[in-house]
């Protein structure tokens, strides 16, 4: 006699494993068509900015505006507003994940909380630089802090940006380790601060560097939220405080793409640019990415 689970009807079982081959099949099609556009993408890049990389590219100062020579300030801008927004978004995110998740009381407030996070992960990048140059770069008789065009401006304004992915990543992260682990430190003693430090969060420790590896990504790729507060068109020398205005790569492959008379005498330098970018990112990522496996190894 079949079991509960198991249907009778031949023609029925037919037809469910028919159903998910057909699903099956769409899945592998959508994944090799996200793959397909990367490595073009990616292989277009690499055809068209590779000549353009050289020693000097990468090592010396821009030229004739910006518009010629290396892209070194480039470089170093970049990693400084990545690293910067990353070092006052990522304790401040955590910290409101542990808020909401350990602490809060669910109700109303905290779902429509929720929602403003939510919302806010998705407002345009365009909108979070003209607050952040109202708010951090505007002097103080116009209401801001009065912190002018600098690279403390740019981190601040990229930190808001990727807070609300921050919060969100690490928040489904503490969700994710079972409450049985919560209980157990509890029944030893322990206090629910002990318990949260030493128990849920280096549990939760993988996915919060999943979130900051998207954060990391997004801060160092911003063009319009870096142009009003942080980026320079022009500015060969590094800068030499937080105060000074920096040049960024994102900035910088929209400074050669509309700046220049002649945009097509340009289009090696905005490729090269495009791939120094591009393998920046993957860089941070994959550190990021080695310290996740690590912690992973660890806990298991």
């Amino acid at each position: 006699m079949n079991g509960p689970n198991i249907p009778d009807n031949p023609g029925l079982l037919f037809r469910r494993k028919a159903t998910q081959e057909i699903w099956f099949t769409l899945f592998r099609i959508a994944v090799a068509i996200n793959a397909l556009a990367l490595f073009i993408i990616v292989g277009y890049m690499v055809y068209y900015g590779l000549p353009a990389i050289s020693w000097d590219f990468l090592t010396t100062q821009p030229t004739e505006g910006g518009l010629a020579g290396g892209i070194f300030p480039c470089i170093v801008g970049t990693f400084y507003l990545s690293l910067g927004s990353m070092a006052l978004a990522l304790p401040l995110g955590v910290a409101a994940a542990i808020y909401l998740h350990e602490y809060a009381t669910p109700g109303p407030f905290m779902r429509v909380v929720r929602l403003c996070i939510n919302n806010l992960a998705g407002v345009p990048s365009v909108v979070y630089g003209l607050f952040g140059m109202a708010f951090f770069v505007a002097g103080r008789d116009l209401g801001g802090l009065g912190m002018g065009v600098s690279i403390a401006s740019g981190c601040m304004t990229l930190a808001v940006l990727i807070l609300p992915v921050i919060i969100g990543t690490s928040e489904e992260a503490l969700r994710s380790v079972p409450d049985t682990y919560r209980e157990a430190s509890l029944g030893l003693g322990a206090t629910k601060w002990q318990t949260i430090f030493k128990v849920v969060m280096p549990s939760a420790m993988p996915g919060v560097l999943t979130g900051s590896i998207l954060s990391i990504s997004r801060a160092a790729g911003e063009t319009a939220a870096i142009m009003f507060t942080a980026a320079a068109s022009y500015n060969p020398t590094l800068p030499k405080s937080i105060f000074d205005e920096v040049m960024a790569l994102p900035y910088q492959i929209y400074s050669l793409s509309v700046s220049s008379t002649n945009p097509e005498a340009t289009l090696p330098l905005q490729y090269g640019t495009s791939l120094v970018l591009v393998a920046l990112v993957l860089g941070m990522n994959l550190i990021a990415i080695m310290l996740r496996s690590r912690l992973r190894k660890k806990l298991t």
